[in-house]
């Protein structure tokens, strides 16, 4: 039995597809348990490469059963284009189950996610436009649709009657929208009743059952450590737990089940979105990441912003996941820079801060205190054992691990399946 986290490191868009689809291979099931379609991973298998958003990486693997968790917020038109998308290449989404407990997207959330970001104006958090925030707001509030309501006309025609009073009261008055009708919101749920029907299980039971009989379990988060509502860099975060804790909530597996909590990190660091990045660059190797790693997101099309590798980040999502692993990804493209700086603490007004600093201000004044390791010139893609690296690259993941204080298990030295060096198979822990 193998119960796996899986969580990113910094701000999210460090591979975490990459590492679900390595390790989904290997399990019974892939069970995404926090973010909806705001999110996404790039999975290149066979040379053919997959951008996925709503749908776990977990779906690319032969054998495991890919889950939609309670903690997620599903858009019921994304999930079935993307898998309409994927079948249309040849891939095989018959094995999706969704929880009958997962909150829903409705069309008024995402009209209120954009006309609420315009209204800030340079206020705005940069989120996705997808309704995910206010998604979630519902769901704490006690207001929300979770994908169960589908199955019931009456409750689900009640549930969003009741929505919209207020909401309409918002659009209209606030922000000079015209009303939606409850009615249209209704049908457009019901249309896809029949073909939700099928995958909707009590996931909770299933996978929990499923670890009672030896089989093992990988949760597939979404997002990351930084941009966790609760310890990351608020409010410029989104609206679920992105961490292990938060995992575990959304899958319905208790923490004592855990065996191994796997971060994942690029060896440099990047950040979509609005908010504070210490370790952001401006300048040409900043402009050499974005070009170089590709780093531009799945759902967006924005240009990530990119710095270098950022160990006190490191640290803090080490203590706040209690990792027991790192896999670290895009080593190379870290090859023939000439000097890798590292940041290694910050300066925050004269006083050097070695962890996290207290408050956002501070955090939001912190600047880097850099020391630098050499480059390697050699070409790491074909590397697949540790010793295959050249002598600087294993010098820099020893220093970083050692910063990071957690062992490094996993090495990305490409973006395929197979460009991967495995130094500690969690699999087998």
């Amino acid at each position: 039995m193998a119960a796996i986290v899986i969580v990113g490191a910094q701000w999210g868009d460090e591979g975490k597809g990459k590492a679900t689809d390595i390790l989904g291979g290997q399990v019974d099931y892939v069970v995404k348990p926090n973010g909806g379609n705001n999110a996404g991973h790039t999975v290149v298998v066979n040379g053919e490469k997959y951008q996925l958003k709503l749908l776990p990486a977990g779906l690319l693997s032969e054998n495991a059963m890919p889950i939609l968790g309670n903690g997620t917020v599903i858009n019921l038109e994304a999930l079935f284009e993307e898998i309409d998308g994927l079948e249309a290449r040849g891939a095989d989404a018959s094995r999706l189950r969704i929880s009958a407990n997962a909150h829903l997207v409705a069309p008024y959330h995402r009209t209120l996610d954009r006309v609420q970001e315009r209204f800030l104006g340079k206020r705005a958090i940069g989120t996705t436009g997808r309704g995910i925030g206010p998604t979630y707001s519902d769901k704490v509030a006690r207001v929300g649709l979770r994908v169960q309501d589908v199955f019931d006309e009456s409750i689900l025609r009640q549930k969003i009657t009741s929505a919209l009073d207020v909401k309409n009261q918002i659009l209209v008055k606030l922000y000079n929208r015209r009303a939606i009708e409850a009615e249209e919101i209704v049908q457009y749920f019901l249309s896809y009743a029949d073909r939700l029907r099928p995958m909707v299980i009590e996931a909770e039971y299933e996978v929990n059952k499923g670890l009672d009989e030896g089989k093992s379990v990988l949760m597939e988060g979404g997002q990351a450590t930084m941009l966790d509502v609760d310890h990351g860099t608020y409010p410029f975060v989104t609206s679920s737990n992105p961490t292990a804790g938060g995992a575990c909530v959304g899958s319905g597996i208790g923490p004592t089940r855990i065996t191994s909590s796997l971060g994942i990190a690029k060896a440099y660091t990047t950040r979509v979105g609005a908010g504070p990045f210490p370790t952001e660059l401006f300048d040409k190797w900043g402009e050499y990441l974005q070009v170089t790693g590709g780093e531009v997101g799945v759902n967006t099309g924005r240009k990530r912003r990119c710095g270098w590798y950022d160990s006190v980040v490191a640290r803090y999502a080490t203590r706040v996941n209690g990792f027991t692993d790192l896999f670290i990804t895009k080593l190379d493209v870290l090859t023939g820079i000439g000097e890798i700086p590292i940041c290694v603490a910050y300066d925050v007004d004269g006083v050097r801060h070695d962890e996290m600093p207290l408050t956002q201000s501070e955090f939001h004044h912190a600047e880097p205190i850099y020391e630098t390791m050499p480059a390697w010139e050699e070409d790491i893609t074909g590397c697949r054992t540790f010793e295959e690296l050249p002598q600087r690259a294993q010098d820099y993941l020893h220093r970083i691990e050692e910063l990071s204080g957690c062992r490094i298990s996993y090495v990305g030295v490409g973006p395929g399946r197979d460009e991967t060096i495995v130094i500690n198979d969690v699999m087998q822990s």
